[in-house]
């Protein structure tokens, strides 16, 4: 199985810290005389947000010991790096990457502001910028040089909140996690529940670094709705369904509706059996009913014994074949743009589902899936409900 490359701490060389000071334009990644293709993947594999990035690189793992490290005639070599999602670590990490390691393609960014860090960078490099994880819709406006193949939160937001006033629920709460990602969960889910005859009754936010729900939820539950609609990122959602049972929400007859990070695959049977019946929307479930998923769930677990993937192990799964697609298209080169136009366009049969990439946004188009928490053979899954065909962002159409 072709490795990525060891984590490597970061040095950067006066020139490169006088240059970035000064800021010097980096220049276009020429091809490679060696007929190599260097990706520099940039994720959070310490601290906090480190689950988001270990399953983006057993991803982009599976696929390579899968389809091998040559495409085109061009050796692929991915660099991987943590920046323990700091954003000015990720800029300097990318910075040392262009600069030293030659990199033609940066991709990874686990978190909204990581994504965002890069994106000068990638325009002045002319070089792609594939974000595999980081979901704020605007991510792919910061550069024409980025493309998406993770997700955007009002499209998962967008089906949910439609479909919830159609099935009783009239007034919600929402709370969400205050940055970039969860003010679009609470924009898009008020936008749109309030369309269908719904009432939004309060909107809390907590903070994104060490959260406490509690307080929160006991407001949320003072107010006395049908429903709670919650975002938060992948990871915390055990902490916030704990608090959600201490505070007794659950025996008070208030649902939970979400956004499938709350439910995530990779800790949803940590949560327990009090998230039974739980609601969300979402891109992914390990319990897709399809071949493609079926192979690619024995696969991930065989190489990850006792790991279930998630949604951003899909994200880096489909980025890797995302660039073998555009670097067969291209005949090998991996120039920025080449790369981009390659892409655009570009539909496949995911794990997920079929997927495209939108030739106007550069943002992913792909089923949303409405789903319940069930258990299946003593495990707990998001098992699909109702399917949403072929999504765009709604926040990037035409009013």
């Amino acid at each position: 199985m072709p490795a990525l490359r060891p984590l490597r701490l970061l040095r950067l060389g006066m020139a490169l810290a006088v240059g970035a000071a000064l800021g010097t334009p980096l220049a276009p990644r020429a091809a490679r005389a060696d007929g190599t293709v260097r990706i520099g993947l940039v994720l959070p594999m310490t601290g906090p947000f480190a689950s988001t990035g270990k399953q983006v690189s057993d991803g982009v793992n599976l696929w390579m010991a899968q389809h091998g490290d040559t495409v085109a005639g061009k050796k692929i070599d991915v660099i991987l790096k943590d920046d323990g999602a700091v954003p000015d670590v990720t800029k300097r990490l990318a910075q040392d990457l262009l600069a030293n390691d030659k990199v033609q393609i940066l991709a990874g960014f686990g978190l909204t502001p990581l994504a965002f860090a890069v994106a000068p960078l990638a325009t002045r490099a002319h070089v792609l910028e594939l974000v595999m994880a980081a979901a704020t819709s605007r991510i792919t406006n910061a550069s024409p040089y980025i493309v998406r193949s993770s997700f955007a939160i009002p499209q998962t937001v967008a089906p949910l909140a439609q479909w919830a006033p159609q099935h009783g629920i009239r007034k919600v709460v929402t709370l969400v996690t205050d940055y970039g990602p969860g003010l679009d969960a609470e924009t898009w889910f008020k936008k749109v529940f309030e369309k269908n005859g719904g009432t939004v009754l309060s909107q809390l936010r907590v903070p994104l670094h060490n959260p406490d729900f509690s307080p929160f939820l006991q407001r949320a539950a003072d107010a006395k709705p049908d429903a709670i609609f919650i975002f938060v990122p992948s990871g915390v959602g055990s902490v916030l369904a704990r608090q959600f049972i201490e505070r007794g929400l659950d025996k008070a007859g208030i649902k939970l509706i979400a956004t499938g990070d709350v439910t995530d695959d990779d800790i949803l049977n940590r949560m327990g059996d009090a998230m039974l019946g739980a609601i969300t929307a979402h891109q992914y479930s390990a319990a897709h009913d399809s071949k493609e998923n079926k192979a690619f769930v024995a696969a991930f677990e065989t190489a990850h014994p006792g790991t279930r993937p998630n949604f951003f192990g899909v994200g880096g799964y489909d980025g890797m074949h995302l660039i073998y697609d555009a670097l067969q298209k291209t005949h090998g080169d991996a120039s920025g743009k080449a790369l981009v136009d390659a892409m655009k366009g570009d539909h496949f049969e995911s794990p997920r589902g079929p997927i495209m990439i939108d030739p106007r946004t550069r943002d992913i188009v792909q089923n949303i899936y409405i789903r319940k928490v069930e258990k299946v053979d003593g495990q707990l899954y998001n098992v699909e409900f109702e399917t949403v065909p072929m999504v765009k962002d709604p926040a990037k159409q035409p009013n």
